[in-house]
């Protein structure tokens, strides 16, 4: 059963921003879309990109480095279902926001 833990405090993360943090020895994309808080393994799945260091549009972060895209909602690769990277549920309590890891 996963273990949900701290990965960063609301307050940290405006709308249409991200953070990248570290939990049990991953590295964390925590997204903020409209006040609905998403987050996914950081690495993007084509060379390692950061996706935490992307642009965010709406739902969709586009990794830095290659251009790939995921709705970060899913971790879904755009254009390509069949390919995504780690999502994980979030829950906020008392204004931290916890992963299940």
């Amino acid at each position: 059963m996963a273990e949900f833990v701290k990965v960063a405090e609301l307050c940290e993360i405006r709308p249409g921003e991200c953070k990248m943090t570290e939990a049990h020895g991953r590295t964390i994309a925590v997204f903020n879309v409209d006040g609905t808080i998403y987050a996914l393994d950081n690495t993007c799945l084509h060379r390692g990109g950061p996706l935490g260091e992307g642009d965010l549009a709406g739902e969709v972060v586009t990794c830095p480095w290659h251009g790939w895209q995921y709705n970060v909602r899913t971790g879904e690769k755009c254009n390509d279902s069949a390919k995504r990277v780690v999502r994980y549920e979030i829950k906020i309590e008392d204004g931290q926001i916890m992963a299940a890891l």
